[in-house]
């Protein structure tokens, strides 16, 4: 989009379970807090969160191998949620917005998933996979913003905060 970013990746204790679109939510803000706390002055926060939803409950990010074939095991051939939460912090007002989009997996041979968790991709990654690399490969549909389910819903940014395509 052309806007200068500086990445700062906050400390702080992400919540887990609880309802899922309260969960993108509040893991936003508080990045987006934990960050224009130690902010320039008069600076623009964005931060975001993103879920994998099945069947109601937040799956999270991997804790290994396992774990990661596991979740790729439970979406192939499903249909799947994910949500992206996006806060935005400018001159001391708060926004937060969610962003919901539909997934839907191919049936995965277990060969194709042991490919996947051996490639590696699914570390740090929400459901264990990534949409804009390999993991294009696990999907058969998509309804909704593909932004959101890479990682940041540009629509709904743009909706939280217009003023930043006009700053270079």
């Amino acid at each position: 989009m052309g806007v200068e970013v500086d990445v700062v990746v906050p400390e702080i204790e992400e919540l887990i379970g609880g309802e899922p679109h309260e969960l993108v939510r509040q893991n936003a803000l508080s990045k987006a807090q934990a960050v224009a706390a130690v902010a320039e002055p008069g600076s623009t926060v964005i931060a975001g969160d993103t879920e994998v939803i099945l069947d109601g409950r937040a799956l999270g990010q991997p804790a290994d191998e396992a774990e990661a074939r596991e979740m790729l095991t439970a979406l192939s051939g499903r249909r799947h949620e994910v949500l992206g939460g996006v806060a935005v912090i400018a001159a001391d007002e708060e926004t937060v917005g969610v962003e919901a989009s539909r997934v839907r997996f191919r049936d995965l041979p277990e060969a194709e998933i042991d490919a996947y968790v051996a490639s590696g991709e699914w570390h740090g990654r929400a459901g264990a996979y990534a949409i804009q690399g390999l993991g294009s490969a696990l999907v058969e549909e998509v309804k909704g913003d593909l932004s959101n389910v890479i990682g940041l819903p540009v629509a709904l940014l743009l909706r939280l905060a217009p003023e930043i395509l006009n700053r270079n």
